[in-house]
């Protein structure tokens, strides 16, 4: 047995069902709020969130040589985010978190070239597996008008999560989670504030709400990603991204009456079952 992969992937699942609320979050304010606004304030708020956390850890939290990694990561995530909440602003949820969940086939192929991680065979049998699953779950809506488009901008998205991803497990035996997640928000907080004055909408009451649920969500998903990643490799327990499709699914069936469809059923089925056997392999 091997408690901190078990610790790796649950802390993963925990922080795919607060990205899936965050992506809630996004549906709720997109249509008041343009999308400059909906990802400063993710990150705006989130940094609000962990302030008084960072406070308690000392000034030495604040102390770093590897500062061009942080700058590398929130330029990704910044730009993920952009892509991200654009697909969810077109698609309903649950249809949306599964195209973005391309990034856990990408996240190996990087660990293998950038870490020298070697995934085993049958993590490269999980991952295929994976990929039939999304491809049986994906809306047919995909193949009509402008989808291409959005699936693009989705897999630019997923490259960039897996980049990210990658970055954590690279800096993680230097930086710890707290840094790694501060320098995060406040990075992304200020660079995605440019833009907003140029694109500022009047905004009802509900929307604040919307943002402050999405910075709490934010700051949980990413401090258990972080530590998530830095416990197990990101070739063994990223398969587990795929968990947020059943929150997003959950979510957009409860609060917008969005269908789910048998193949939908199917396809997240499979990919549980590719993320069991992946992970089953190094528990025994």
């Amino acid at each position: 047995m091997q408690p901190q992969l078990v610790k790796g992937a649950l802390l993963l699942l925990l922080a795919e069902a607060c990205f899936a609320g965050i992506g809630a979050c996004v549906k709720f304010t997109s249509d008041s709020a343009s999308h400059a606004q909906v990802v400063f304030f993710r990150n705006f708020f989130a940094l609000l969130v962990m302030l008084p956390w960072i406070m308690l850890q000392g000034r030495q939290i604040l102390y770093t040589k590897r500062w061009y990694l942080h700058v590398s990561r929130a330029t990704t995530g910044i730009i993920s985010m952009y892509c991200f909440f654009y697909v969810i602003s077109q698609l309903p949820l649950a249809q949306a978190m599964v195209v973005l969940l391309m990034s856990p086939f990408i996240v190996p192929l990087i660990a293998y070239y950038w870490l020298k991680e070697r995934p085993s065979r049958l993590t490269l049998f999980s991952i295929g597996l994976g990929f039939v699953g999304v491809l049986l779950a994906l809306p047919v809506a995909t193949g009509q008008g402008g989808a291409f488009y959005l699936f693009l901008v989705a897999l630019l998205s997923a490259v960039l999560v897996a980049v990210t991803k990658t970055t954590i497990r690279y800096m993680s035996d230097t930086e710890p989670a707290a840094r790694i997640v501060f320098y995060f928000s406040l990075l992304t907080a200020v660079i995605s504030f440019i833009p907003v004055p140029f694109a500022w909408n009047p905004l009802p009451a509900e929307a604040w709400w919307g943002f402050a649920a999405m910075g709490v969500l934010a700051a949980v998903g990413q401090m258990a990603m972080t530590k998530a990643y830095a416990l197990a490799p990101a070739s063994d327990i990223g398969i587990w991204t795929y968990s947020s499709v059943v929150f997003a699914g959950l979510f957009g069936y409860l609060f917008w009456s969005e269908p789910v469809t048998m193949a939908w059923f199917a396809g997240v089925l499979i990919i549980f079952y590719a993320g069991y056997i992946s992970t089953r392999q190094r528990l025994i």
